[in-house]
């Protein structure tokens, strides 16, 4: 199917003595109609919400009319096409606002001097069109799924890294500006269970830096939103997922010797043994890792893949790693306590310790990976915010004794760190350059911190009051909602840079948050947008999360989904990855064992690449179509805040309303350069 195909209004049959002008008019308006669309929400529009889909049209066509059809071809809701929105290359786009009250399945149909009909799509519940995207992002997760508890699917037929279970570890690695390694990699004389955790993207690589950020989120949805995400949730119960990307961390930090290891395997070469082969040279399936090439020193690295350490023993933790570590652990006592009580204690003490040796004056990069640029993260202050705000519901909302060897058991001593860390990013040089994604969890430590404060009876003398909190998240909505006002589309982020699809998920996330907060619908509406951006309503008509909607990328660069599953979206697919999304660029670099995707070679999306900003469905194009961990995770977020509304546990005792004239106060920011993310890393 061509995902671009758009229906043609079907021609009058009596056209009587027309005169060459008409006719050419004619020939004229039908190749338009050819190459006009309607862009559309793939997993539907909530019942009785007002909400937008977007006209694109080679002509201007101001005087256009677009009617809302249901399935049984009855008109529903009718109005002229508008605003105009802006240019998108060759195209005009229009807006086209409508609210269905009925549920069911809809079409688009725009008539004038071009016209265009949608693809089908529903009205319903938040719950009937979002849970399916929930269940989607656990069989994501559950695909990546490293070390002998894989779990069997159409994708997963055998263990893979086995290995990893008795893995040497080195100190960290020393690079060149090409990222190649330095020298050799020096063991520490250390050997440790690195087994289990989930390949962070499309290779097999595993790295504390997206697991922290992934298991935060994954525990904060399994606790705000137990009916979508936690034990209550049937089919998209997180508990189990969520354990296992715990059980890793915990390997990973070794609270009794009080050390940190960040990363299993190596993406890059040797500058000074170029036939030393590492993660990113091989295109394969997981399991042959274990042996492949016998005893073939130049694949050493594969078969037995180097643990890297932050540091000796005890030393001081980058304190991003420190912040995101502490808020997992800190989460998993929160939603293991009743249930696995001793598991939840051993988590709240390593929570403590590793908050506790974050090095809060850190010099030179961060730790994220090896080598930094894969994931070369900036800002830390928010992820100390809220590994420090996650501390304080550990132990206030404890129902039984804790365990006697706390550093700390006052809550309030996290409250005011909490505090300070949120003063500390707001008046810092990141402040709202950004929004929630991994490399800034203001948008979430924030929120989780206004809550705190509420529920801890707003204490004196704290560093930030929920004012401040509030003000900072609305300067990063207004920078967000800024820039989709310059978007023909609407979207909140610069198309042509890396990460789009997952910035949109986190703003959807962070728009909701505030309304909750404020008791305001100043974002409300691009809550929704923003989600149908990533989900359909954008230039190319794609969802970039596979298996959400009908069209999405079937060409990932991910190398099981490539080996195994089909490339035509048809099953078996991995469901629920969010991809990169559109970049500035296509990377290329072909490796033996790829399957050539799409088979035609064919970039049915092309046409609509402009604005600097391109999006190309193809396995080499890491940039576009790589899906990862810390990609897909503020989906389930943004899923589970679109069906609740609101978090079920945990809620303020009182929640600050802000009336419209006071939230008019705050003047919009101008637009601040947004914060490029690096480039992930990626397969050579």
């Amino acid at each position: 199917m061509d995902p671009q195909t758009s229906k043609m209004r079907p021609p009058r049959n009596h056209l009587p003595l027309i005169a060459v002008g008409a006719v050419l008019l004619l020939v004229a308006t039908s190749a338009w109609a050819a190459n006009a669309y309607v862009r559309v929400n793939q997993l539907g529009y909530e019942l009785g919400a007002p909400d937008r889909a977007y006209f694109m049209t080679p002509a201007s066509d101001n005087d256009a009319t677009f009617s809302v059809v249901n399935s049984s071809g009855i008109t529903v809701f009718s109005a002229p096409i508008g605003p105009r929105r802006g240019a998108w290359g060759r195209f005009t786009v229009y807006a086209l606002d409508f609210t269905i009250a009925e549920a069911g399945e809809y079409t688009i149909a725009v008539h004038g001097r071009t016209t265009a009909t949608s693809a089908p799509f529903q009205v319903d519940t938040a719950k009937a069109l979002y849970s399916p995207g929930i269940r989607n992002a656990l069989n994501f997760y559950q695909n990546e799924r490293d070390g002998a508890e894989f779990i069997p699917t159409p994708l997963r037929t055998a263990a893979a890294h086995l290995n990893d279970k008795h893995a040497t570890v080195f100190e960290s690695p020393e690079f060149d500006n090409n990222d190649l390694i330095l020298g050799d990699l020096k063991p520490t004389g250390a050997v440790i269970d690195a087994s289990g955790g989930w390949w962070d993207a499309g290779d097999y690589l595993k790295f504390v830096q997206t697991h922290s950020y992934t298991v935060a989120l994954m525990l904060i949805g399994i606790r705000d939103f137990p009916e979508q995400m936690g034990a209550r949730s049937g089919a998209s119960n997180f508990m189990h997922e969520a354990k296992f990307g715990l059980n890793w961390l915990l390997k990973m930090w070794d609270d009794d010797t009080e050390t940190l290891y960040y990363q299993v395997g190596i993406g890059t070469d040797f500058k000074d043994n170029p036939s030393l082969l590492s993660d990113h040279d091989l295109w394969r399936l997981p399991q042959v890792d274990d042996t492949v090439g016998g005893t073939d020193p130049t694949l050493i690295y594969v078969r037995r893949r180097p643990v890297f350490a932050a540091g000796p023993p005890g030393s001081k933790i980058s304190p991003n790693l420190a912040g995101r570590l502490a808020a997992d652990f800190a989460g998993c006592s929160q939603v293991f306590r009743k249930s696995q009580p001793a598991f939840a204690d051993k988590c709240l003490v390593a929570a403590e310790h590793v908050l506790d040796l974050a090095d809060t004056s850190p010099r030179g990069n961060l730790i994220t990976t090896a080598p930094f640029d894969f994931y070369g993260e900036t800002e830390w202050r928010d992820d100390m915010e809220l590994g420090a705000a996650e501390l304080y519901f550990a132990l206030a909302t404890a129902d039984a004794s804790l365990p006697s060897t706390l550093p700390h058991s006052d809550p309030l001593f996290y409250l005011r760190a909490a505090a300070h860390w949120a003063h500390a990013y707001i008046t810092g040089p990141n402040d709202a350059s950004d929004t929630l994604n991994l490399y800034d969890v203001s948008g979430l430590a924030h929120f989780e911190l206004f809550r705190a404060i509420a529920n801890a009876g707003h204490p004196a003398g704290l560093e930030v009051s929920p004012s401040d909190l509030l003000h900072d998240l609305r300067k990063e909505l207004e920078n967000a909602a800024a820039q989709a006002r310059s978007d023909p589309f609407d979207f909140g982020y610069p198309w042509g840079v890396y990460d789009t699809a997952t910035h949109g998920a986190g703003l959807s996330v962070e728009a909701h948050e505030y309304a909750l907060l404020t008791n305001s619908n100043s974002f409300e509406a691009y809550s929704r947008r923003w989600a149908g951006s990533i989900l359909g309503a954008n230039p190319w008509g794609s969802s970039f999360i596979v298996g959400d909607g009908v069209i999405f990328p079937d060409c990932m660069q991910h190398q099981v989904a490539n080996i195994v599953g089909s490339l035509n979206g048809q099953p078996p697919i991995l469901a629920g990855a969010l991809v990169e999304g559109p970049n500035s660029f296509a990377a290329t670099g072909f490796l033996d064992g790829m399957r050539k995707c799409p088979p035609n070679g064919i970039d049915v999306y092309k046409k609509f690449d402009a604005n600097g900003a391109l999006f190309k469905d193809d396995q080499q194009s890491y940039s576009t179509v790589e899906p990862a961990i810390d990609l897909t995770a503020p989906s389930f977020l943004m899923f589970a805040w679109r069906i609740a509304g609101a978090p079920a546990t945990l809620l303020p005792k009182e929640v600050i309303s802000v009336v419209e004239d006071q939230m008019n106060k705050f003047e919009p920011n101008p637009l601040s350069p947004t914060r490029r993310s690096p480039a992930r890393h990626h397969l050579h």
